[in-house]
């Protein structure tokens, strides 16, 4: 019994990532199909190629769309508005529709919250989440992994003198719920390991350890004992 439960646990470690990743890219697909389904079938390029197909290969008649298509045409939609974002014509247009939108009272709060938050995680100015740190929470003495977001600015700088910086501690294993604090910059220590590393530190519960230098090259030095004779004997490297 011992040997078929070790197999079991050793096909659920291999299926369960396996099953996740696959439901998390059929989630995203079909959510990218639903997006391209608002396209009446008149103007959808994947209805026409159907139809096409059709003439040729029975097998397509019947089908008006191609699974996979919402997803083509959302990447091809934020293609096109970061090109035309990126000129001054663009620029320009995107001023004036958010001077709309911020004359619409509940359309205002949500739309300038989102995109406070979205110039934060996404924008190349953007600090959030650049750098992995240690910070003694929830007491003194007590270690937790944080990401650093950024420092103070406005009225909270103003009202602390000291030279603070903003950590994010995440939960555990719900990393998109945590905690947000003020500082000092001396108290916190920066790590060498990476952001996704320290998620998955977190993620995992501890278990997933990011590796380093100084843990590869460890070795234990079992203590040394002595023979019967009295002579030392030979040290063991585990």
């Amino acid at each position: 019994m011992s040997v078929l439960r070790k197999y079991l646990f050793t096909g659920l470690l291999i299926w369960i990532p396996l099953g996740i990743t696959i439901w998390v890219i059929q989630l995203i697909i079909g959510t990218m199909d639903q997006i391209g389904a608002i396209l009446p079938s008149a103007v959808r390029p994947d209805y026409w190629l159907l139809v096409h197909l059709a003439d040729y290969i029975p097998f397509f008649k019947g089908y008006q769309r191609i699974p996979g298509f919402g997803l083509v045409f959302a990447v091809a939609v934020l293609l096109v508005t970061g090109m035309v974002a990126r000129n001054m014509l663009g620029r320009r247009l995107l001023q004036l529709g958010e001077q709309v939108l911020n004359r619409i009272p509940i359309v205002r709060s949500i739309y300038s919250s989102v995109k406070q938050v979205s110039d934060t995680l996404f924008s190349d100015s953007g600090q959030a989440f650049r750098k992995a740190a240690l910070v003694q929470f929830p007491h003194q003495g007590s270690w937790s992994i944080g990401f650093i977001t950024g420092t103070p600015k406005g009225e909270i700088s103003a009202k602390l003198n000291d030279e603070l910086v903003s950590v994010f501690v995440p939960t555990t294993p719900n990393p998109t719920s945590g905690f947000l604090f003020m500082v000092n910059k001396a108290d916190v220590r920066e790590l060498d390991m990476s952001v996704d590393e320290a998620l998955k530190y977190v993620i995992s519960l501890g278990v997933v350890a990011p590796g380093g230098p100084a843990q590869a090259g460890n070795k234990i030095v079992l203590p040394v004992s002595t023979t019967e004779s009295g002579e030392p004997a030979r040290a063991e490297h585990v």
